[in-house]
């Protein structure tokens, strides 16, 4: 999601050549190894690596080495299997998760979450390993061939992720089940509240009027699309590849009491064919992939009426093009991609769409993540009842490692508004706090006459 190794014997040359690449750097080491012991290669490594901040990492020999310049908190992890030292030396962005997830790796002193966060601040410093700067290039350079999210792919892949059991997600996530970043106009406001506003915040940017077509692709549970539906008046259509996610939010549609639900659809965005006057997509452009951006844009071209209004709403990526984290790609979302707004805008240049606005939300999904994070710590057991400790330390990597990311300012979540022409909505940006208060009122009188 956040933080995203070519899979598989079937990828031919590129999947061999990355294979190879990450052999090469540790077959030197082993050359060497010979005449220097593992211990000693990999205390050179880290500390080379490990520059800002305090360290220490007790060996599975038993073993202690000290690691960084002492400032900050001291952290402390502990290696608990035999090839750990191997697997870091030979791939450490993907061997620091797997050992995690697999109980090899224990953080003995502060939290996974600093751990993460000590390792990024030293991710891509001066001196920093070349097979692992060789490695990154390599992934960046082959990216694509892991993002061909064709019509069977892109099932398969939103499967992996979105297809596990319902109660997960309500678990950690808020009561409209809302799996993407919230609007935290104030840090101090809880997911319910935030995620209330995200709703708000996106509607406002769509001038959503009473009966107009409006399409949400990527629809996940369904709670937008019943937003528009309820507070809106609209005329809402929600598509997922997601079957978990479309009897859910299909169910939520049906028990609604909405004289005109959302219509919910087990589909792809390149299999709709019908025009709506508003079109938005919440957390779904980065599992597109590269190759397709041309695709998806051409298509909300296609399908936005001719004074229509669509809203992207995508993590984004400051730092310049690269390549997803080989954990977040093998394990959590195959496929994904967090985009840098470079690689965007050509794909949007292309389609004949225009930009009529750009938001960048920092820090709103850090105070969303840490959310998710420390409610699924606290529903451990439940969790782990439902799968096993292996996927909740998995979990728990994925979502402190994306939290790690925005904190830090790597990534964050671009809004942004198109239209088919450039009078599509007013000149200034005023409209969007107007359309807001509106919400708010209408949301008061909405969502009372659920209340029994």
């Amino acid at each position: 999601m956040a933080v995203f190794l070519l899979r598989g014997s079937k990828r031919g040359w590129a999947a061999d050549k990355l294979r190879a690449a990450e052999v090469v750097p540790f077959a030197s080491a082993g050359q060497i190894a010979g005449k220097v012991p593992m211990e000693t290669l990999f205390e050179r490594f880290i500390c080379n690596f490990i520059r800002r901040g305090s360290l220490e990492i007790d060996m599975p020999s038993g073993r202690r080495i000290s690691a960084g310049d002492g400032a900050g908190p001291p952290l402390a992890i502990a290696l608990r299997d035999g090839t750990a030292l191997s697997r870091l030396l030979r791939n450490p962005e993907l061997a620091f998760g797997e050992l995690h997830m697999e109980g090899a790796l224990i953080v003995t002193r502060g939290s996974l979450f600093d751990v993460i966060v000590l390792a990024l601040h030293n991710l891509g410093q001066k001196g920093e390993a070349r097979w692992m700067v060789f490695l990154r290039k390599l992934r960046t350079r082959l990216r694509r061939l892991d993002q061909r999210n064709n019509l069977l792919r892109a099932r398969q892949n939103v499967s992996h992720h979105y297809d596990l059991d319902a109660r997960l997600y309500s678990l950690f996530l808020d009561e409209d089940r809302q799996y993407s970043c919230a609007y935290f106009e104030h840090p101090e406001w809880d997911l319910e509240t935030a995620q209330r506003a995200k709703q708000r915040h996106i509607a406002a940017k769509l001038l959503v009027g009473e009966g107009a077509r409006v399409l949400d692709i990527g629809c996940g549970f369904g709670g937008m699309a019943l937003y528009l539906a309820r507070v809106c008046g609209a005329q809402a259509t929600g598509i997922t590849l997601s079957q978990e996610q479309f009897a859910m939010a299909s169910a939520r549609a049906s028990a609604s009491g909405l004289d005109r639900p959302p219509e919910f659809r087990l589909q792809d965005y390149r299999e709709t064919g019908d025009r709506f006057a508003r079109i938005v997509s919440v957390g779904m452009f980065e599992h597109v992939g590269l190759a397709h951006y041309g695709e998806f844009f051409s298509r909300l071209h296609a399908m936005l009426e001719d004074d229509g209004i669509a809203l992207l709403h995508t993590i984004g990526r400051t730092d310049p093009p690269c390549a997803t984290n080989p954990f977040i790609t093998k394990y959590i979302f195959p496929g994904g991609y967090v985009p840098a707004l470079s690689e965007i805008m050509p794909a949007i240049e292309g389609s004949g769409l225009i930009v009529t606005d750009i938001e960048i939300l920092r820090l709103h999904y850090a105070h969303t993540l840490r959310h998710w994070r420390l409610r699924f710590m606290a529903h451990h057991d439940e969790i782990a009842a439902l799968y096993d400790e292996r996927f909740c330390r998995m979990w728990e990597f994925y979502l402190a490692a994306s939290e790690a990311t925005f904190c830090l300012g790597q990534n964050v979540v671009f809004q942004i508004q198109l239209a088919r022409s450039v009078d599509a909505v007013p000149m200034t940006r005023d409209y969007i706090a107007r359309e807001e208060r509106r919400l708010r009122e209408a949301e008061e009188a909405a969502f009372t006459s659920l209340c029994p």
